[in-house]
């Protein structure tokens, strides 16, 4: 009579582990979860501090950038003069 008083708590306890189990095992992969994005993040030079996230930009050498400047408003100059051009209407 004493053992089957104790049925419905060992079953309880064995809800409850399990509960503890899943809810755990939840943890771990939401923490291997956010470890992955943060390390994904990073090597795209965004870093999260506790003041917000930073993000870190690319070096341009002084030549690069002037290259780049240089390229830009040749292109634009170039576009420029061929849309000036007169063009004539035949009928």
């Amino acid at each position: 009579m004493g053992a089957s008083n104790l049925v419905p708590l060992v079953i309880l306890f064995l809800v409850v582990a399990g509960m503890g189990w899943v809810g755990y095992q939840i943890y771990l992969y939401s923490e291997q979860l956010a470890e992955r994005g943060v390390r994904k993040m990073e090597k795209k030079n965004v870093v999260f501090t506790k003041d917000g996230a930073r993000v870190g930009v690319k070096e341009l050498s002084a030549e690069q950038a002037a290259d780049r400047t240089q390229r830009a408003f040749v292109k634009t100059w170039n576009t420029a003069q061929e849309g000036s051009s007169p063009r004539t209407r035949r009928a």
